[in-house]
């Protein structure tokens, strides 16, 4: 099986990335069941890359629908060690534009009944995720937006609700007063399971449009909606590259040993059944 070093989850519009050398498609099998698409891996700016399409090609899964563990679980079978996430939002602020990218620090989970754990079974595990993203990650989406002259905007916080529905006004307000910048309906549990499966990760969030708070929401058509997401996909393969590009190949950062403080089960407790299952990813503690 091929590895990669780096993933990258592609979300509404985002269903490929152009450019990548000696690809290869990989359809896995997971414990937690099969990921929303096959992986294709290959060469990128001279670094080995994972792209999954989030909701799978042709966009056939909402966002309940996402089997997160697995695609994350996947991710970690190839070997991935950073995930580079992208993401449609709506802003929930004046000054963060349509068309522009936002790189959240934050996420803020207003979803229900979605699993973003893979621990249970008689494993607990309880990560620190008071910074949910890599500083690394971000720094390098950072530089390739810089690089790339795409107007970017560092920090703020992502609030993850359920959908498939967007917001009422009433919902939209609230979320505002709460200091909420975008919203989105997919990362919360990517990030989660991501620092559980000792993955850097990060969000390059593209502004589609404003959420129906702003004045001129209705004003907006789901034609200008398209055509703003057409080119927030253009930037956002810039962006890809670039980043992929600058990323420094030694982590120095504290994803990587996320668990090392995290378990608390006694080890003789552990069920064998849960050993082997998540064996991936606590095998170097249990």
């Amino acid at each position: 099986m091929p590895k990669a070093e780096i993933g990258i989850i592609g979300g509404s519009g985002l269903y490929h990335i152009p450019g990548p050398k000696r690809t290869r498609e990989v359809r896995l099998t997971t414990p937690f069941g099969r990921p929303s698409d096959a992986y294709v891996v290959g060469e990128l700016e001279g670094r080995s890359v994972a792209f999954l399409a989030r909701h799978g090609r042709g966009h056939v899964l909402t966002p309940s629908e996402i089997n997160f563990r697995a695609n994350i679980y996947g991710m970690k079978k190839l070997g991935v060690e950073r995930i580079i996430s992208i993401s449609a939002v709506g802003s929930l602020r004046e000054e963060l534009k349509p068309a522009e990218m936002v790189l959240p620090s934050q996420f803020f989970d207003r979803t229900r009944g979605r699993v973003s754990t893979f621990f249970g079974g008689g494993l607990v595990a309880h990560i620190s995720f008071a910074d949910p993203v890599c500083d690394t990650v971000v720094d390098a989406l950072e530089g390739a937006c810089e690089a790339s002259g795409v107007v970017h905007h560092r920090g703020g916080a992502y609030l993850c609700m359920e959908g498939p529905a967007f917001s009422t006004k009433a919902e939209s307000n609230v979320y505002r007063s709460l200091g909420m910048d975008v919203i989105g309906m997919t990362n919360l549990q990517e990030a989660k399971l991501a620092r559980e499966a000792e993955i850097c990760y990060a969000t390059l969030a593209m502004v589609t449009d404003y959420d129906c708070w702003h004045a001129d929401h209705d004003a907006v058509t789901v034609e200008q909606i398209i055509d703003t997401l057409n080119r927030n996909v253009e930037n956002a393969q810039k962006i890809i590259r670039a980043a992929v590009g600058g990323m420094p190949r030694e982590r120095t950062c504290k994803c990587g040993s996320a668990l090392a403080h995290a378990i608390l089960t006694d080890r003789k407790k552990i069920p064998p059944a849960t050993r082997r299952k998540l064996a991936l990813l606590v095998g170097k503690y249990v």
